[in-house]
């Protein structure tokens, strides 16, 4: 029962935080580019790359911090499938190069966030 509780309230946390963060971010930039999806989607990378590696190999916590920040929280955060509407809303409305830069600039950036994230957190 703990990890389902666990889920359940990373997940809450996480969604929480995915809509303030964007909105923030969306109220901040002008233009139809949803750079607020795009930060979320680079920062959930990174925090995923960062977080599996120091629970796998650096710490060795209980079971639930992986349910709490990384099936919950990152669960919540991450906006793939906001990624993948607004990308669609890009090219529809005759956006294709923006919803090319999207799609790039979202996979791209995010692997990389998720290769660095490992990397600062093997680092001792």
């Amino acid at each position: 029962m703990d990890r389902y509780l666990m889920v359940m309230l990373g997940g809450a946390t996480g969604s929480l935080t995915r809509y303030v963060l964007g909105t923030a971010i969306m109220s901040r930039v002008a233009g139809r580019f949803p750079l607020g999806t795009v930060v979320i989607n680079i920062t959930g990378s990174f925090l995923i790359g960062f977080l599996m590696t120091m629970l796998t190999e650096r710490w060795n916590p209980h079971p639930n911090w992986r349910f709490l920040l990384v099936v919950g929280f990152l669960g919540g955060y991450t906006t793939f499938s906001s990624f993948e509407w607004e990308t669609f809303g890009l090219v529809r409305d005759g956006g294709r190069w923006l919803g090319l830069l999207n799609v790039v600039g979202s996979v791209v950036l995010g692997y990389f966030a998720v290769w660095l994230g490992a990397i600062v957190a093997s680092k001792r």
